[in-house]
């Protein structure tokens, strides 16, 4: 990439994340359809949804995504460069999936929100994997936003999931119970996640779904202890890994 493509793509990717925080901020203050994302999320009652607290996430996501922005105009490694170069337009598209899943979920097209959700956690792995290649030394700035990120969006893209089925009708059906459903979704998610940590290396990453099943546990206490308790085991178990490969590693990141 030329000197001059380069500039330009770092003014994209401020552009975008400028617009992508006043589109979220205005879904809530207007908000879209006459109502917030939290008070949709309450309406629709899916269990695998945490405590309205934990969505203070996605505060943390931008400071990060801000940083990493921002590190694109000072000098830094040559490595986090070609990280820059090869990521190229992936943010940017990842900028109007972002707006678009508010506007498909606000507006009640669950199955579409959904698809777009699909499409913006790939586009997360893209962006992930690219700045995986480009070099081992990339520093932590480079990984941590996305890391983050990824996690969170791979929590949303499961509750997404409960959405598009109560949306349906299946609130409580096919086999079993909404609960039962859930408890099964957190121990998969748990084994996906554990195998993903090994595999990406990265500690970060349970560390966001630790974050989530605390909430989910918060949110059912009293109403689904079962339900709860298996949350807080699971969050127990990513959070026991994380430390453990934290000190491993010495880091978040074992290359």
């Amino acid at each position: 990439m030329t000197q001059r493509k380069l500039q330009k793509l770092k003014w994209i990717n401020l552009m975008t994340l400028i617009v992508v925080i006043i589109i979220n901020a205005l879904s809530n203050t207007l908000p879209f359809n006459n109502i917030t994302t939290g008070e949709l999320a309450d309406r629709l009652n899916v269990l695998f949804t945490p405590a309205g607290y934990v969505f203070s996430i996605w505060s943390v996501i931008y400071a990060l995504l801000a940083i990493w922005v921002i590190r694109q105009f000072i000098s830094i490694q040559d490595v986090d460069y070609a990280a820059y170069e090869r990521i190229g337009l992936a943010f940017f598209i990842n900028g109007l999936l972002n707006g678009s899943w508010l506007l498909a979920f606000h507006y009640g097209y669950f199955i579409l929100s959904m698809v777009i959700m699909t499409a913006l956690l790939i586009n997360l792995i893209m962006i992930y994997y690219r700045i995986d290649g480009a070099h081992s030394n990339v520093t932590i700035w480079m990984r941590l936003p996305f890391s983050v990120y990824m996690g969170w969006i791979s929590v949303a893209f499961i509750v997404n999931i409960g959405v598009v089925f109560n949306s349906l009708g299946f609130e409580d059906g096919l086999w079993l119970s909404a609960e039962m459903w859930t408890i099964l979704g957190l121990i998969i998610a748990l084994i996906i996640v554990g195998y993903l940590t090994t595999a990406l290396k990265d500690a970060v990453y349970p560390l966001v779904f630790t974050w989530a099943f605390i909430g989910i546990a918060v949110e059912r206490w009293h109403e689904y202890t079962f339900l709860a308790y298996t949350a807080l085991i699971s969050a127990i178990i990513l959070g026991a890994m994380a430390l453990y490969l934290f000190i491993k590693w010495k880091g978040f990141y074992h290359r």
